[in-house]
């Protein structure tokens, strides 16, 4: 029939079913994609919460999951209607699919090997490239142009094909009914590339804002995989796939940008789904779909009656990859998806800003779009001025770099690497020496001199060529390490080296475009002791025993500790010794985040929330954002063992004597931020032989058996304790035992539900946790060696006092499965619950 023809670019016939299969496919495509990614990330965000390890098969099945539920139909799109626009959109769709089942197998890469992801994530976007720009050239793509706007109709309403040229990917000529002629072939950097440079710039400004670039090498393989990611998307949408959607003579520019910008932006989708590690990817899925629109304006102005084809072609291709590497590189690049985590998600940190940074590149992605349409994709619109397009690049340059330099993070801040030698001091001829304080203190001393002599004699060699390649090294002695800067290459130099037993990843957070916020608590001032501190029987001790913890003095490793809290204030020991902050340099007691100063008030805090109120207190901040590192717990537990004044040097400013007889340690290392199962063990059999009681929160990822591995809580020479209930049941959350070695675990249990203590600003909250079970036991130990001034620096037996002391405990169990019961009943909840009156005085006899 050669009747009025169908409608350019739409449908091949009158029927509407084409057009409302493809708009159907495309909505069910975006709810899968961002269905299956939320959902990964959320899956690998609660297995981290709750200390699990991460499915390695869980990326590949969703990717495969997606390939097949998005796929199908766009398969169908593809090859059923006779309508080119619809095929071409079927096509794209499909690649897109098949791109991100692809990318996304690379997620079994572990997040703490981030630069090589990252070198995988470019090599298989340039060979996804290679493999579409092939498929092309073999297969005919349906709807390639026949001419600058995309084919004329015809009475059957299908696209023209394309004349036989010497390349495949070129237009045919321009048309020419207009009278003119063709311009000439520039070679050179033409508008419409500039443009896109300035739109991709614009769309990197949020990120150079609030995010901060990693390492050196982490940033050029982000720069590669962006550019990979650029040139996938330029193949995948070069000038077949826009031509149907432009068809006519004279193009309709408005057509191309609403109808063929909303395919494109489906198909960005589709590629932003696999660029970055679980987490980076999210906030892509904002930025780069309505780039598409953006898109097909750059491309609707490159199609001039009297543009060159093949200029033309070239000219979409490449604003394509600068727009789409640009648009990738801000998540790729300005962000760590390790610190994409639920972890910290309560205050003002990575995830907020990275949300805030999505939030705004979408914005500016939108106001681009509609910029370049209204700008370029008008029927009466003008080819942009080179000169004008290249100064809007060089301006959106300038701004980038004056926004990074400015308001910005400016500088790399690499993860670090985390250097454990073969050579470790040798402590188990050591003295019995005197009982009581004097004797304790002498150990200190001794073990203090060993590790300092056994880590100087070993290091120099290592130190010497780390020095050398300004690779900035941190030397150890309570483990015998070193941390210093580096990569995948500096790793494996120095994994060669005989010296070196094994090399980490020691984390290191991104800084912050502003401070996170000093977290409060909202419960009323406590009036007398809380009910944690009258089921242990502590205000018994008090009341009955006349010891509140006098002469003792109790450590805290944590987020800090609000040293103006009146409850916390007359407690602090003073000195140039009592306080020391590696993360920021702080010089008096400060805590933004609240979880330290609430674990010391659970100790030693009056009032009625602590348990030893008279016993004095020092403090180290190991976590200021609740994200660690091998080597900030190892500064703080050296600072505990040999005390520093601000500013001096560990190895020969140390003052054990000055040490802390008792440590409160509510944390635990997980191999997201480097440890692994024996890092920190020379650390605590170090203060074990010192005489410094080290006491340590079982962790919170329970009720799951086995759950105690986060170091230091599994290690033998530690008191592991777990939470109960005011009934006096194990909280479900309370992480269990068995630990690997046989060591009974947890050690004992306390009160770790709704527990009411000290909180930033003079304020209080109730929280949940072993963290707050924990000091609680940290408090008994100080009454209990307050008390009896004799059994100070005896580890061995006020271990055994605690256990034999403790009082029955309920266990829970995740399920009625012999699997769930964790062995026995004491890999559940240890001797029991504490007491602190029973223990006092036995600590007494």
């Amino acid at each position: 029939m050669h009747g009025q023809p169908a409608q350019p670019g739409v449908s091949d016939s009158s029927s509407p079913w084409p057009v409302v299969a493809a708009v159907l496919v495309g909505c069910w495509t975006v709810a899968i994609t961002v269905g299956t990614q939320t959902g990964g990330w959320l899956t690998d965000q609660v297995l981290l919460s709750f200390g699990r390890d991460r499915l390695g098969w869980l990326w590949p099945v969703l990717g495969l999951a997606t390939v097949v539920l998005a796929g199908t139909p766009a398969l169908l799109l593809a090859v059923l209607p006779r309508s080119a626009a619809v095929r071409a959109t079927g096509r794209a769709w499909l690649i897109g699919a098949l791109a991100l089942g692809v990318l996304t197998v690379l997620r079994v890469v572990p997040p703490v090997h981030h630069e090589a992801y990252l070198a995988a994530l470019a090599g298989a976007a340039l060979l996804g490239a290679l493999g579409v720009r092939w498929s092309a050239r073999r297969w005919a793509y349906p709807g390639l142009v026949g001419s600058v706007g995309g084919p004329a109709p015809t009475g059957d309403g299908d696209a023209t094909r394309p004349e036989a040229t010497g390349d495949d990917d070129t237009t045919p000529p321009a048309a020419t009914g207009q009278g003119d002629t063709p311009q000439r072939r520039s070679l050179g950097f033409g508008p419409v590339p500039l443009l896109a440079v300035a739109g991709g710039l614009a769309l990197l400004l949020p990120w150079a804002w609030l995010g901060a670039l990693g390492g050196l090498l982490e940033t050029a393989l982000a720069l590669l995989a962006a550019a990979a990611l650029g040139v996938l998307a330029a193949t995948l949408l070069d000038a077949p796939f826009w031509g149907p959607f432009a068809v006519g003579r004279p193009p309709r520019p408005a057509r191309l940008v609403l109808v063929g910008g909303l395919v494109a932006g489906v198909a960005l989708l589709l590629l932003a789904a696999g660029t970055g590690q679980s987490g980076a990817q999210l906030p892509a899925l904002l930025t780069l779909p309505p780039v598409g629109f953006a898109l097909a304006a750059l491309w609707a102005a490159t199609w001039r009656p009297t543009a060159d084809p093949a200029e033309a072609t070239r000219a979409g291709r490449t604003a394509t990859g600068w727009l789409v590497g640009l648009a990738a590189l801000g998540p790729l690049a300005f962000t760590d998806p390790e610190e994409i985590s639920l972890l910290l998600v309560g205050t003002r940190d990575i995830p907020f800003w990275v949300a805030a940074s999505a939030g705004v590149g979408l914005a500016v992605a939108v106001l681009v779009a509609i910029g370049y349409a209204v700008l370029l994709a008008r029927p009466t619109a003008r080819t942009p001025n080179r000169r004008v397009a290249a100064v809007a690049a060089v301006v959106l340059l300038v701004t980038f770099g004056v926004v990074d330099l400015g308001p910005g993070q400016p500088g790399l801040y690499g993860e670090r690497l985390f250097v454990v030698l073969r050579a470790q001091a040798n402590l188990s001829d050591l003295p019995a020496g005197a009982p009581g304080r004097a004797g304790r203190d002498a150990r200190a001393a001794e073990v203090y001199r060993r590790l300092v002599s056994t880590a100087e004699q070993s290091q120099g060699d290592l130190l010497r060529g780390l020095n050398r390649l300004r690779l900035d090294p941190v030397s150890y002695y309570l483990v015998n390490a070193v941390e210093v800067d580096g990569g995948p290459a500096v790793r494996a130099w120095l994994a060669r080296r005989p010296e070196v037993a094994r090399v980490l990843v020691s984390q290191r957070l991104r800084p912050l475009p502003a401070p996170a916020g000093q977290s409060r608590g909202t419960a009323p001032k406590p009036t007398g002791p809380q009910w944690n501190i009258l089921q242990i029987g502590a205000d018994r001790v008090w009341s009955q025993l006349g010891v509140t913890g006098t002469g003792i003095v109790v450590g805290s490793s944590d987020s800090g500790v609000d040293g103006g809290h009146p409850a916390l204030r007359a407690g602090f020991r003073g000195g140039d010794d009592s306080w020391y902050d590696p993360w920021d340099d702080t010089r008096s007691p400060t805590d933004q985040g609240g979880h330290g100063t609430h674990t010391v008030g659970s100790a030693v805090g009056r009032d009625g929330i602590g348990v030893a109120p008279d016993a004095q207190w020092v403090g180290c901040v190991n976590l200021d954002r609740n994200l660690g590192s091998p080597a900030h717990y190892l500064d703080c537990l050296q600072f505990m063992l040999a005390p520093f004044p601000a500013g001096g040097d560990p190895f020969t400013d140390g003052r054990p004597e000055r040490a802390p007889q008792v440590l409160t340690n509510s944390w635990g290392c997980p191999p997201i931020e480097g440890c692994d199962q024996r890092v920190l063990r020379p650390a605590t059999a170090a203060l074990d032989a010192a005489g410094i009681f080290v006491v340590a929160a079982a962790g919170n990822t329970g009720p799951w058996c086995a759950s105690i591995d986060d170091p230091p809580a599994p290690y033998p020479d530690v008191l592991t304790v777990g939470a109960v209930d005011a009934q006096r049941r194990v909280a479900d959350f309370s992480s269990r035992g068995p630990v690997p070695g046989g060591s009974g675990k947890p050690d004992v249990l306390a009160p770790g539900v709704g527990v009411v203590s000290a909180m930033p600003g003079g304020t209080y909250a109730a929280l949940d946790g072993t963290s707050m079970a924990t000091p609680q036991v940290a408090g008994v130990v100080a009454l209990m060696w307050s008390a009896n001034p004799a059994l100070v620096g005896d580890v061995t037996r006020t271990r055994q006092i605690l256990r034999d002391t403790a009082t029955a405990a309920t266990p829970t169990y995740r399920s009625d499965s012999p699997s769930d019961a964790c062995g026995s009943p004491s890999n559940v909840t240890g001797a029991g619950q504490v007491d602190a009156h029973a223990a006092v005085r036995a600590a007494q006899q």
